[in-house]
């Protein structure tokens, strides 16, 4: 039968919010302050994938509290978990053995850490969760968004939610339901990076037309318990250089917060050249360096996560609405790049949302255009925020990270003393991540250390301390356009990439006993949710959508 076939029961609200991230749930609580404010009642439906709010939240995390403190001034009193500020901000750039340390007086005040907190952003969101449910929100975790719904104008109307039991086959097993149908006057959408109701709608009214391609890193991070004699409460500490070479953007971050903890993590920028690169591999080899060894050894691995961030910044933010809702948070993209923020942007940009569509309702408007979410932001410090780093990435990718940093550190300190002018314009990005990618034949591979199970891992024990999990039974969310791709494209001219750029050992290329006939293969139920497998193809074959609502991984103190 036929999707649009199926007869489903529907539920009407004013506003529904796709994910329970930090935008949908600043959006969720910003409207239902309006609402009291103005007394007048909106009600609000927040759908979240993840098995509980927070499950897919995964962040560094050092977080800026600038729209905490509009949003809920008393956050503190409330009990919200951050309670470890920075106390001790470091920049060093590694070598094979050694590192030098960067003054943080060369680098410029948007860059300092000081009056940020540690912490965890999936236990944040969590306590977000709880406000917002506290002010009538109803939130749906284990509820995946799978389909758009529009009506008869092409408006986005609402979103297909729920859908269980479809078996491996596509057929229907005994517990199958057919998911609900949630109208909404406007939908916001709020799936993160690369979300694939995003990529739809984007494609859908051309919101992209006049944006460069949005680019994005993979962060992969693991959560160290350290004894008492080396914690450090409140010391950050970021680094760029090995293990990477200076063709391939990246860096890590190391941060001491809570009881004993040390969150350590490695980004690499996508848009790395050779297919041979393993950004997991490149992290298990970074941690054996001193600088970084020295905080975790003798300590714990207890968790593990991975993500793709945005990082295109200013020129990569698309058209934010559309007929019937908007995209906010990292569905269209506020990451500060040099400062490896992008929370305190996703709240803002959901609370801005919120509030005009809080206006439209009040007006009797819904399903139409929210071009004052747009001016909004156009207006908001979030895109003074954009502004000022706009050509620390594309520098980074022109000129290498050692000359593309000290040129885009002085372009930052211009366009922070000129008002963010500067003297370069703004720089274009090029290519997509996934067209940077160069054939194997250009390269060569790189042998990487065998993992200790001391200090450096393998995927699959990685995996496992990230609780992913899903429902076997049902089709791959992870859909090939072509099946023949991987073996007939892929491998002769890329060496199949994805078994390498995966942080979860999704992707393999096996061969029978003789070494002949290779064959593809997709391990779906190891994804964490991370959407490189749909940024990096080369062909741009893969294509990630939502498997079963409650599946992918359980992150905790991420």
């Amino acid at each position: 039968m036929a999707e649009e076939d199926i007869a489903r029961d529907s539920m009407e609200y004013d506003v529904v919010i796709v994910g329970a991230g930090p935008a949908g749930l600043s959006a969720a609580i910003r409207l239902k302050q309006v609402a009291a404010e103005t007394g007048r009642e909106i009600t609000v439906a927040v759908l979240e994938k993840g098995a509980e709010v927070g499950a897919h939240i995964l962040s560094g995390a050092v977080i800026d509290p600038i729209s905490l403190n509009e949003l809920i001034p008393d956050w503190k009193e409330k009990g919200a978990p951050l309670d470890t500020p920075v106390t001790s901000d470091e920049f060093k750039i590694l070598g094979p053995a050694g590192a030098a340390s960067l003054p943080t007086f060369l680098m410029p005040p948007l860059m300092n850490n000081h009056g940020n907190y540690i912490g965890s952003l999936s236990n944040f969101t969590k306590w977000l969760g709880t406000q917002a449910e506290e002010l009538g929100v109803e939130i749906y975790p284990g509820m995946a968004a799978s389909d758009a719904v529009f009506d008869e104008s092409g408006a986005l109307k609402g979103v297909v939610a729920g859908v269980f039991g479809v078996a491996k086959d596509g057929e229907r097993k005994s517990d199958y339901q057919p998911g609900m149908e949630l109208h909404g006057k406007y939908v916001l959408i709020a799936e993160g990076a690369r979300g694939s109701l995003a990529k739809v709608l984007q494609n859908k009214y051309d919101l992209c037309a006049d944006s460069d391609p949005q680019k994005y890193g993979i962060g992969i991070k693991e959560l160290w318990e350290v004894s008492k004699d080396k914690h450090k409460p409140g010391l950050v500490l970021h680094t760029v250089g090995w293990p990477l070479t200076d063709d391939n953007g990246g860096g890590s971050f190391l941060y001491h917060w809570g009881d004993r903890y040390v969150s350590v993590g490695f980004v690499v920028h996508l848009n790395y050249k050779n297919p041979y690169l393993s950004p997991f591999d490149e992290f298990q080899r970074h941690k054996l360096h001193p600088e970084i060894s020295a905080h975790i050894e003798g300590g714990k691995r207890v968790a593990y996560g991975a993500r793709a961030i945005t990082e295109g910044g200013l020129q990569s933010v698309p058209k934010l609405a559309f007929p019937g809702g908007a995209l906010i948070g990292c569905s269209a993209g506020f990451v500060n790049v040099p400062r490896i923020k992008g929370s305190h942007n996703a709240m803002k940009t959901g609370m801005m949302a919120a509030e005009e569509v809080a206006h439209a309702l009040a007006a009797g408007r819904q399903r139409d255009v929210l071009e004052s979410y747009e001016t909004a932001y156009r207006e908001s410090r979030v895109f003074q925020d954009l502004n000022r780093v706009r050509n620390a990435k594309p520098m980074l990718s022109k000129f290498g990270t050692f000359w593309g940093g000290v040129v885009g550190m002085m372009d930052m300190w211009t366009t922070t003393l000129l008002g963010g002018f500067s003297f370069f314009g703004t720089l274009k990005h090029g290519k997509s991540d996934a067209e940077a990618t160069e054939k194997a034949s250009e390269h060569k591979p790189i042998a990487y250390p065998k993992p200790d199970g001391v200090l450096t891992f393998d995927k699959l024990s990685s995996v496992y301390l990230s609780n992913t999990n899903h429902e076997e039974d049902q089709p791959s969310h992870l859909k090939l356009k072509d099946p023949t791709i991987p073996i007939r494209v892929n491998l002769p001219e890329y060496a199949e990439p994805a078994r390498l750029y995966c942080p979860a050992g999704v992707y393999e290329v096996l061969y029978d006993e003789a070494g002949q006939n290779p064959r593809f293969q997709i391990n779906a139920q190891n994804c964490v949710h991370c959407k490189t497998c749909d940024i990096k193809d080369p062909s741009q074959n893969i294509v990630w959508t939502t498997p079963e609502g409650g599946g992918g991984p359980n992150y905790a103190n991420l």
